[in-house]
């Protein structure tokens, strides 16, 4: 059963939505499809009613992935730029169908939601596999009411530990505008390694000092630095790591997305090409390691934190359905089961499946991709016809139907020139990652969705990053809520592969404090 539903009716704030409210509640245990235009818009004040619903079709988020589809990758997907599509009218900019200003046009009513869905619903039908991305629409789906109400509930963030470690590693809270203390002192070391005034955050200057003490260097990047002999060096390595924390992770950092001892980004579902998850703001899926230590359960509560091992490999030895490869698979520790294969070497089998996935070319890779060409055919075919998919123009899919991206004009035209080898292979390089990636990204959205489902009250998912979760619960729910994790990622690999020897294990730890899980 599908119900549309319009932001107007359920925000802002008021009696209107008071009672809307009630009226979700009452009709939620029939386990209705919500129909909204952008789930994140409607489910956020329904969240602040303290109402959850169980699941969703997200018009705008099903409009990218149709148009991708189509062969009509980048057109403005939001529900009202598809609603223009479907009756012949000027269509929006995405910025101009999302502005909230005084004057942005009004919410898309219940009759304009019902017919994108008849037409989504038709266009899905169309498709040559309709079972899948269905499944891939109902995941995408389920990830903006997680992503929703995992910026509703926040990750704990002890902002009192936090100070503190920003005080031993970067000295006192400075004035606006100022560099921390230990930043300056650091920046006074490479302007004395250098003998006059260097700006540490200036690539420019950089570069123009270190070309003056007869070193040339293209970039300030950290790895090309670390080849340089220089006594400024070492200071500068030591700058680009805390300034980088203060920048994402600092004072005004916490000052904007830390409330009430939670972390609050915004989260972006599908914000990556490949389906993986992005922010708009809080760079949740950029966590300094340090600042682990900062993330706390509440008193009598802990973290079950969980990741799936080795996601990628086993993803593709089951798309892949070779049997060799999944019956490595099967086991806990993919390489150590491969290592036999490869010499015994269990690095040898993480770089030669590394390689197979994301195109490596460099050392021992085309020596042992030969072997795994031999050994596990299936698989290797199946990246390398990805690849050769990419280098042709061609665009490719994941498991349940995500399309990738089609080449641009710049890169057809670098193709009829003179670099055109290594454009093609670029390209290729990138269509088989694309392919295994994606996948990956559905598994997990699949996995959370079932979690969600499964996890006991008042147990909340508070943190996802590409295949990693985090669930916040009370200390005497953490068993079972482990259990739950493992059943979730059982369920989306059934879900995905159906009768497959592969097994993608979740491993889940109960901690106090998040970096402990590591």
């Amino acid at each position: 059963m599908y119900v549309a539903l319009t932001p107007t009716e359920v925000g802002p704030p008021g009696d209107r939505s008071v009672e809307v409210a009630l009226a979700v509640r009452k009709l939620e245990p029939q386990r209705p499809r919500w129909v909204w235009a952008d789930a994140k818009e409607a489910y956020m004040p329904l969240l602040r009613q303290g109402v959850r619903v169980s699941r969703c079709h997200d018009l705008t988020l099903t409009e990218g992935l149709l148009l991708a589809a189509e062969g009509r990758y980048g057109e403005p997907r939001s529900a009202r730029a598809a609603y223009a599509r479907l009756h012949g009218l000027p269509v929006p900019e995405e910025a101009e169908a999302r502005q909230d200003t005084l004057f942005a046009p009004e919410p898309l009513g219940v009759p304009a939601l019902e017919e994108l869905l008849a037409d989504q619903l038709g266009r899905i039908a169309a498709l040559p596999d309709p079972g899948r991305f269905r499944l891939l629409v109902a995941a995408e789906s389920a990830g903006g009411l997680i992503a929703a109400e995992m910026q509703h509930e926040g990750m704990p963030w002890n902002r009192e530990v936090h100070d503190r470690l920003l005080a031993e590693l970067l000295g006192p809270r400075p004035a606006h505008g100022m560099r921390p203390a230990r930043l300056q002192a650091l920046a006074d070391e490479v302007s004395a390694a250098f003998g006059h005034p260097v700006n540490p955050d200036s690539v420019q200057q950089l570069i123009k000092a270190f070309k003056a003490a007869g070193v040339e260097i293209k970039t300030t990047r950290s790895w090309e630095l670390k080849r340089v002999d220089h006594p400024a060096v070492a200071p500068l390595l030591a700058y680009k790591e805390l300034a980088r924390l203060h920048s994402f992770h600092g004072w005004a950092w916490a000052d904007q997305w830390v409330r009430d001892g939670r972390f609050r980004p915004e989260y972006v579902v599908g914000g990556v090409v490949s389906g993986r998850w992005a922010t708009s703001g809080g760079g949740a899926l950029q966590i300094h390691k340090t600042m682990r230590k900062v993330v706390v359960a509440d008193p009598g509560w802990t973290l079950v934190v969980a990741d799936a091992a080795q996601l990628e490999p086993r993803v593709l030895a089951a798309m892949s359905g070779d049997v060799a490869l999944a019956r490595a698979a099967g086991e806990i520790d993919l390489y150590s089961a491969l290592a036999q294969t490869f010499g015994g070497a269990r690095d040898n089998a993480k770089i030669a499946m590394l390689s197979a996935m994301y195109g490596g070319t460099s050392g021992d890779a085309p020596k042992l991709l030969a072997i795994m060409r031999r050994r596990f055919p299936d698989a290797y075919r199946l990246v390398e016809e990805a690849a050769k998919a990419g280098e042709e123009g061609r665009v490719v899919r994941s498991w349940l139907g995500r399309t990738s991206p089609p080449p641009s004009r710049r890169w057809r035209e670098l193709v009829a020139g003179p670099e055109g080898g290594r454009a093609a292979r670029d390209r290729g390089r990138f269509t088989r990652n694309f392919v295994v990636q994606a996948t990956a990204a559905e598994w997990a959205l699949a996995m959370l969705a079932v979690l969600r489902g499964l996890l006991p009250e008042p147990a909340r998912m508070v943190f996802f990053q590409h295949d990693e979760v985090m669930v916040h619960c009370p200390a005497e729910q953490a068993e079972e809520v482990a259990a739950a994790v493992g059943r979730a990622a059982e369920e989306a690999t059934r879900l995905l592969f159906g009768d497959t020897p592969v097994r993608i294990p979740m491993q889940a730890v109960a901690v106090s404090c998040y970096a402990d899980a590591k």
